[in-house]
């Protein structure tokens, strides 16, 4: 039976999956090799070696909401959008109201993990460790939960750029960026324009004399702020509106690929990529279109070759007397520590069954808790993996065959592969709200909307037409929280406080939320018959209470 856990990594993977041990009664023992929590939203004046870095002036892409702990509301005076260093304090508070510190081993590492001698017996695992200074220990654990991230080692592709070893300037990759200091009166290229690339052009722009973004695929650039000055991703991620975009997918995509424009042309900018809004995640900046718009910053397609102090481009145009290279170029994902058959890949990702548990163990006692993309945060995501891989653990819950997960791996990265852009930087991506969904269903912690909207129709109005907020996940089932419904109810107040600082006598605007229950309910309906299959039906609204057994 499974007691005692190794979790790898204190950062917000690491945190919430403590967390997920104590409340079904295990023993968690995390290993954390910097002195602190926090891992990549710990900002560091020097960069670590081995750890996740962050500049100075990074603010989070998801609203304060969208990226809570689901039974841990965060303070009503936090910036909606939060500065690192609030996005710190956030952590702080939720490590410290759980008393998670206390099962924290700071300064040290994993060196390995390895399965025990009698392992098809007991599922133990040997975890070695080393603490600063040298001295290794080797524990035995009930299970491993692994947590460390994946933004820690940086990929610099000097080979596809012929020339660099002879540049006049000076490169680096964007995991040593700290601040435009020392970059005044430059001339800066920035290579790649994932939401690193976009965030240091901006920032390098405000005091270099010229800043270049080169980018090889284009992009969709999206404002965190939302209609009516609401942060946007509160708007969009609506069950009612994702169940618009499932329903009327190509007229829903057209018309926000339209909307995205008509704020700025990206053809007109040189931004407009191939893909998708929703095959790629966009890069999330508020500043782009108005440093383009200046012309502190300009889109340059991909870098072809470097010549002394000159940048050649491949649509043949030459960039003379560049000071600075900055590769945005993305980040290499391993997990060294692990035996090698648990490397194993499907497609450019691990091969992990719902990217959480490996197929072919015996004992199912080994979870990777985080490594994922989606568009929202990661700490919804690393929440819901740690829970249901702990009651797994406990036996409470069970997982399919061997081969049917290794089939069920196969079948996700094929569908994967079609519908998102896949790469070796960027192995995988899931859609957010239908995978958290899928989890929660196993859990037994997905909330009926139906049942709600017949028993609480003030709250199921809230779950169907307001965000989805992770503290849906804590109204029922395993984990539930009493306060979930009151977190819910009180949300927008939540969005609204910071926006206080100067009260203007006028009433003050809210979303329309206040729809008739009838016309919400039978206009649902209407669309579930009209446009899914009983199978498509189900699996969007989740069962009836009194159709499903208690989990």
């Amino acid at each position: 039976m499974v007691q005692k856990v190794a979790v790898i990594g204190a950062g917000i993977s690491g945190l919430t999956t403590i967390k997920s041990c104590l409340d079904e009664g295990l023993e968690p023992t995390c290993f954390e090799s910097s002195h602190d929590i926090g891992g990549l939203w710990r900002y560091k004046e020097t960069p670590e070696p081995g750890r996740a870095n962050i500049y100075e002036s990074v603010v989070i892409n998801s609203s304060k909401e969208t990226m809570t702990f689901s039974d841990f509301p965060p303070p009503a005076d936090l910036a909606n959008n939060m500065h690192h260093s609030e996005v710190m304090q956030y952590v702080r508070l939720y490590a410290e109201a759980f008393k998670l510190l206390p099962h924290i081993h700071f300064q040290t590492s994993v060196v390995s993990v390895r399965k025990t001698p009698d392992f098809t017996t007991t599922g133990q695992w040997e975890v070695e460790t080393e603490r600063d200074g040298g001295h290794r220990e080797t524990r035995v654990f009930d299970a491993v939960m692994v947590c460390s991230g994946h933004y820690s080692q940086p990929h610099l592709p000097l080979s596809d750029f012929p020339g660099i070893e002879s540049f006049e300037g000076r490169y680096f990759h964007s995991w040593h960026y700290r601040n435009a200091e020392g970059l005044q009166g430059k001339r800066v290229v920035v290579i790649g324009i994932g939401n690193s690339g976009g965030d240091l052009a901006v920032d390098i722009s405000r005091v270099a004399e010229k800043v270049y973004l080169s980018t090889r695929t284009g992009a969709w650039v999206v404002g965190r702020v939302g209609d009516g000055g609401i942060p946007g991703d509160l708007i969009w991620s609506s069950r009612m509106n994702l169940l618009m975009m499932k329903v009327f997918s190509s007229w829903k995509m057209r018309n926000l690929e339209k909307k995205l424009n008509m704020a700025f042309d990206h053809t007109l900018y040189g931004l407009k990529p191939k893909h998708g809004f929703f095959a790629q995640i966009p890069v999330v900046n508020d500043d782009l279109p108005a440093r383009i718009i200046s012309g502190r910053v300009k889109v340059k397609p991909n870098v072809k070759e470097f010549r002394g102090s000159s940048v050649v481009f491949v649509d043949g145009s030459v960039l003379e007397k560049v000071d600075v290279v900055v590769f945005a170029t993305g980040y290499e994902y391993s997990f060294s520590f692990l035996p090698s058959d648990l490397q194993a890949k499907s497609g450019h990702r691990l091969r992990l069954y719902k990217h959480v548990f490996p197929p072919t163990l015996t004992r199912p006692t080994l979870a990777v808790i985080g490594f994922i993309h989606g568009l929202g945060a990661i700490n919804p995501l690393s929440e819901m993996q740690s829970r249901w891989a702990t009651r797994v653990f406990k036996g409470l819950l069970t997982l399919p065959s061997e081969k049917y997960m290794l089939q069920e791996i196969e079948n996700d990265t094929i569908n994967m592969h079609q519908r998102f852009n896949c790469s070796i930087r960027n192995p995988l991506q899931v859609d957010y709200v239908p995978y958290l969904d899928s989890l929660a269903e196993l859990v037994g912690a997905r909330p009926s909307i139906l049942w709600f909207l017949m028993t609480d129709p003030k709250l199921g109005l809230e779950l169907l037409l307001g965000p989805c907020t992770p503290y849906q996940y804590r109204l029922t089932g395993p984990g539930r929280w009493a306060g979930a419904r009151q977190a819910i109810l009180t949300q927008w107040e939540r969005v609204f406080q910071p926006f206080r600082t100067r009260v203007v006598p006028e009433p003050e605007p809210r979303p329309s939320r206040h729809w008739s229950i009838s016309v919400i309910f039978s206009g649902a309906v209407l669309l579930c018959c009209v446009f899914y299959s009983k199978q498509h039906l189900t699996s969007f609204w989740a069962p009836l209470p009194f159709i499903k057994s208690p989990q």
